[in-house]
């Protein structure tokens, strides 16, 4: 009678091993699918900053300066 009760529990250890399997594979898809959009907002906001510095008339290197002039006076107000 106690080898008739194994097979239950074999069997929901392999169906509970299966489960986690099929989780970790659609965890391990939703990461990747996260990844692409997180890439794309990056890649938006680049071409918005790009279009901004292009449409201003500065260089990179003056845009550079500005915002690291703008963000030394912003930490000075607060210091």
């Amino acid at each position: 009678m106690a080898r008739g009760q194994r097979k239950p529990i074999e069997d929901k250890i392999t169906e509970k091993e299966e489960l986690i399997s099929a989780l970790s594979t659609r965890l391990e898809k939703e990461k990747d699918e996260l990844k692409a959009l997180l890439s794309e907002q990056k890649k938006q906001e680049v071409e918005t900053l790009y279009d901004f510095i292009k449409t201003s008339d500065l260089s990179v290197y003056e845009a550079t300066e500005a915002l690291q002039k703008y963000l030394s006076d912003k930490y000075e107000e607060t210091a």
